[in-house]
């Protein structure tokens, strides 16, 4: 990423030296700079609340609510997953955290998601399908609160921030859609793995700290 970052710059320098437009280019670079930092600081108190807010709620049990609405659905995704194993309630905490745009916590989620999923993993060096599906679902960014998007558009002066809530309903059910049925059809030319979950012990929740 760096290397493309880099490539971008220096091809951005050459053709502004070639076409005459050093100084116009410069001036973009720090009037960009400037405004970069002046949304940064904006964001500052509309993100504070935001995920403060949040976090009263996940402190409050709505993740937990999210979660047991969403064990149905996880089940029929992951079969291959035992509904009692931990790896089910981490992918469940996963996506209901992200679903309420809390970034940081769904992070954890996720690798604590990804370490549980590999123990079940029969073929040790490469994705299973429960892993290749659950990083599809994740990077369909599945969302209900955009929370980030709603303190730019404050931040800019949207005096409707909140508006971009429908839209992202139905773009993140596409996305998620999509995501899950390209998961189904690359499986069909992958080898196919064992149907009955692996027999490994399920540690009780209070040794993983995890809510399923």
């Amino acid at each position: 990423m760096n290397i493309i970052w880099y490539l971008l710059v220096a091809i951005a320098v050459l053709v502004a030296a070639f076409s005459g437009t050093m100084q116009t280019t410069t001036d973009a670079a720090l009037d960009s700079a400037k405004v970069a930092v002046e949304l940064s600081i904006g964001l500052i108190g509309i993100m504070a609340f935001w995920l403060g807010l949040m976090k009263i709620a996940e402190k409050a049990g709505l993740i937990q609510s999210l979660a047991r609405l969403l064990r149905p659905i996880m089940t029929r995704l992951f079969p291959e997953v035992p509904a009692e194993h931990p790896a089910m309630g981490s992918m469940i905490s996963n996506i209901a955290a992200n679903m309420l745009g809390l970034g940081n916590s769904a992070t954890a989620l996720g690798l604590k998601a990804m370490k549980d999923l590999q123990e079940i993993n029969t073929e040790k060096k490469s994705a299973s399908n429960a892993m290749a599906t659950f990083l599809a679902i994740n990077t369909s960014s599945v969302t209900i609160i955009p929370a980030t998007v709603i303190a730019m558009r404050a931040s800019a002066g949207s005096t409707h921030a909140a508006e971009i809530i429908g839209p992202t309903i139905v773009a993140t059910l596409v996305s998620t859609i999509v995501a899950i049925a390209a998961t189904r059809f690359f499986q069909r030319f992958v080898p196919a793995q064992g149907k009955d979950p692996v027999d490994v012990p399920i540690k009780p929740d209070s040794e993983n700290g995890e809510d399923n």
